[in-house]
């Protein structure tokens, strides 16, 4: 966990204004990872080349572009930038359209966090832009968190739409890490696990991604359409039979569970990724790095806790909070933030309205209440769970002022139902959709006593 000084000449930060401070933050980790700023900073055309991470790749002919994710408009605008709208075609899946099209692409509207009839169009529009081409082609995929829903086709046509949106309900409610559900989806899909690089190749390759999964998995982004896939078959259904899923799956997917039916997908080391290069863009340490530089310009003495806190919510509020009270400890008297990434892990226990941040936040604010702490967390694509809010905050006040409106902390997070709390003491954090996504981020503040 490193620490830096906070700046000499900055007012000391105080409790009264905690929850706005760490508001602050946050608004500004976000400005620091603006997607079109990124594109624009870390892509280069240089003649007739596209430089990506020292990377030079001749762009012999236009290329064709495939984006898809929650990030997929703002990339796509930002390259087509770079390269003065030389692309030879392309194909736009994301959550919603822009308010500008481009010339030359094929606009989708995709579904998340379940997949839609456009997550079904706009696949197989990208299967059939990269079929049939050549090593003199260039495809450039830009790949961004939320495509694993927003971008599917079944591998078995049998697969109605409906079955695929049931199987994904099981997978996004079970408790699973993002990575291990991804396993899953993979291996019953026509794009993901290489499978998309498969039908490009031999076509010459630049997968440029946001990253919303750990930094050592990227292969998981968007279930790794473009990448080879480290997970085997025999892993998918490993996990489906010791987390008690298979009989929790529609019929037309249970049976390929059941009776072992699905092929293995491309792995390291297979032709279709000879000719391929990959960018990561940003990521969720970006996201963090920017978190700890703002918190230091407002005069916190920071600190980021690095370990990869892909737990259950309660275990990860119980690690930060320790964390939190070594910082405290170490600088008495200072105000000390300390900023964490990832994404807990949240089961869902009732049939109310929240995400795993705001549920994350709930949990937190009875363990701080009466101390001069304060807690956020959120999502870097501006929405939680299936509320419309990214996460909520709360200090040391937060849980006497709950109950002084007859509300109960402990009813609403059986409920799952965390959006409804916070939204009623004015807590939440309403940044609207982003189209970006680099995980969440938490902060904690320590005001001292």
């Amino acid at each position: 966990m490193g620490t830096r000084s906070k700046p000499i000449s900055v007012a000391k930060p105080s409790y009264t204004s905690g929850k706005r401070l760490a508001e602050q933050i946050f608004l500004d980790t976000m400005a620091a990872i603006d997607v079109r700023y990124a594109m624009l900073q870390k892509l280069k055309r240089e003649g007739d080349a596209l430089v990506a991470d020292g990377v030079s790749i001749p762009l012999w002919r236009p290329p064709r572009v495939l984006a898809f994710g929650k990030a997929a408009n703002r990339m796509a605008a930002a390259l087509n930038e770079i390269l003065s709208g030389q692309v030879q075609g392309g194909v736009i899946v994301s959550p919603a359209e822009p308010p500008k099209k481009l010339e030359r692409f094929r606009y989708f509207v995709g579904g998340h966090p379940y997949p839609n009839a456009g997550s079904f169009e706009g696949a197989e529009a990208a299967l059939e832009l990269v079929s049939g081409l050549t090593s003199d082609d260039l495809v450039i995929f830009l790949v961004s968190g939320g495509g694993s829903a927003l971008f599917e086709k079944p591998i078995d046509p049998a697969i109605s739409l409906t079955d695929l949106i049931k199987f994904n309900r099981v997978l996004v409610g079970c408790g699973l890490p993002i990575e291990q559900i991804n396993i899953l989806r993979k291996h019953l899909s026509a794009v993901k696990g290489g499978r998309l690089a498969g039908r490009a190749h031999p076509a010459r390759q630049l997968t440029i991604f946001i990253s919303d999964v750990p930094d050592l998995l990227p292969s998981m982004v968007a279930s790794g359409p473009t990448r080879p896939d480290e997970s085997t078959v025999e892993q998918c259904y490993a996990l489906a039979e010791q987390h008690d899923l298979i009989s929790k799956f529609p019929p037309g997917i249970r049976r390929h569970f059941e009776q072992r039916t699905m092929g293995e997908t491309p792995k390291p080391g297979d032709a279709s990724f000879a000719n391929s290069h990959y960018f990561c863009l940003l990521s969720n340490r970006d996201a963090v790095e920017a978190a700890q530089a703002a918190a230091e310009k407002l005069g916190f003495v920071c600190a980021v806790d690095t370990n990869v806190w892909d737990a259950d919510f309660r275990q990860v509020v119980d690690a930060n909070l320790a964390s939190l009270q070594a910082l405290a400890e170490a600088h008495p008297g200072e105000p000390v933030c300390l900023v964490v990434g990832g994404e807990v892990t949240c089961p869902v226990t009732g049939p109310g309205t929240g995400g795993r941040n705001q549920t994350f936040v709930l949990y937190a604010a009875q363990k701080i209440a009466g101390q001069k702490r304060v807690v956020l967390s959120a999502g870097t694509d501006g929405r939680d769970g299936n509320s419309p809010t990214s996460g909520a905050l709360a200090d040391g006040q937060t849980i006497s002022r709950a109950r002084a409106l007859g509300l109960d902390p402990g009813q609403y997070l059986a409920e799952s139902d965390s959006y409804h709390f916070f939204r009623s003491l004015g807590d939440t954090l309403d940044i609207g959709f982003t189209d970006n996504n680099v995980r969440d981020v938490r902060l904690w503040l320590d005001f001292g006593s």
